[in-house]
């Protein structure tokens, strides 16, 4: 997932301003208590912090895989 993956799958499950202020203000455990922002500053690779994410949210997992990673073949 590129970076411009990770802002694309942000707005589409949340909604462009809503996805902005979860990447800045929450706090996620699963990436080293950093928000989303930081981590993605720090190295972190955008998949690993989207699935952070949406851990986090209860985002249903069958949305997990956001833009540009299809789902596991069932």
């Amino acid at each position: 997932m590129k970076q411009s993956e990770f802002k694309q799958a942000i707005a589409d499950e949340f909604g462009a301003g809503y996805g902005r202020v979860l990447a800045a203000d929450l706090v996620l455990g699963d990436i080293g208590s950093r928000t989303a922002n930081q981590a993605i500053a720090d190295g972190v690779p955008p998949r690993e912090v989207w699935l952070a994410l949406c851990r986090a949210t209860d985002v249903p997992r069958e949305r997990w895989y956001g833009v540009g990673t299809p789902p596991p073949r069932a």
